[in-house]
């Protein structure tokens, strides 16, 4: 509640500065060079924001590639040995402001899944237009494991490098859950999809999807680099616990 206080506090301050700017008379040429001044230092302090946030993006995804190149090698036979289909698992997603791109995991499910879900959907223990089930009969051996510890996620750092994701930002949906959205749902995707953010280290799977969506809301509105490092930081404790995933 104290979220959606402050979001709403945000939202008049914005209107009334729209309605200032839209009814004042700027009479002097100082008032609207300090008014394109403003503007100005606010597209740059965006710009810089946004590049500093990709370098970080860069750097981090570089290096967990590297240090989890061996557990990465070690779950493409793992997942080969187990059971027949893809290692990689492609699926169409939503990215900011309703972009679609192609995001990689590593394959946790038979191949027949996809098919087999409109069986299970009186069974989903989610609330919301998403789905989830503590015991999917759908998932392997192996992707039982994999899901518990995030290993499945790991190829997201090469979404990560391509630019089509972040380290740290809201999961991104698939389109049959989007098209669901309300329109305050919509705004999650006011920003860059991330591979971790506040809903994975506030308990993931187990929590509503209304209060996954305001962990959302509240990111976008407070996003900085050193927020994102604090996350990324608190994600490891949070996957080695495995708590809330499946």
């Amino acid at each position: 509640m104290e979220n959606m206080g402050t979001q709403e506090q945000l939202d008049e301050r914005a209107a009334r500065m729209l309605d200032i700017y839209a009814t004042r008379s700027f009479r002097s040429a100082r008032a609207v060079q300090r008014l394109n001044f403003t503007i100005t230092l606010w597209v740059i302090r965006v710009k810089v924001t946004a590049s500093l946030k990709r370098l970080l993006d860069i750097a981090a995804s570089a290096v967990a590639v590297v240090l989890t190149s061996p557990i990465m090698l070690g779950t493409v036979i793992a997942i080969r040995l187990d059971s027949p289909g893809p290692i990689i698992f492609k699926q169409t997603r939503v990215g900011k402001y309703n972009t679609h791109f192609t995001c990689f995991k590593f394959r946790s499910m038979y191949i027949d899944a996809e098919a087999r879900k409109a069986q299970l959907m009186a069974q989903n223990e989610a609330t919301g237009p998403v789905f989830k089930m503590k015991r999917d009969p759908r998932v392997t051996k192996v992707g039982r494991i994999i899901r518990k510890l995030s290993i499945d996620e790991l190829p997201q750092l090469f979404n990560v490098l391509r630019g089509d994701m972040s380290m740290v930002g809201p999961r991104p949906p698939v389109p049959k859950e989007v098209a669901q959205y309300t329109f305050d749902e919509l705004k999650r995707l006011d920003a860059i999809p991330g591979i971790t953010g506040l809903q994975q280290i506030s308990g993931r799977s187990d929590m509503t999807f209304k209060r996954w969506v305001e962990l959302d809301m509240q990111y976008i509105a407070e996003q900085s680099l050193l927020k994102d490092i604090e996350i990324m930081l608190k994600t490891i404790p949070a996957v080695v616990s495995g708590k809330g995933a499946y």
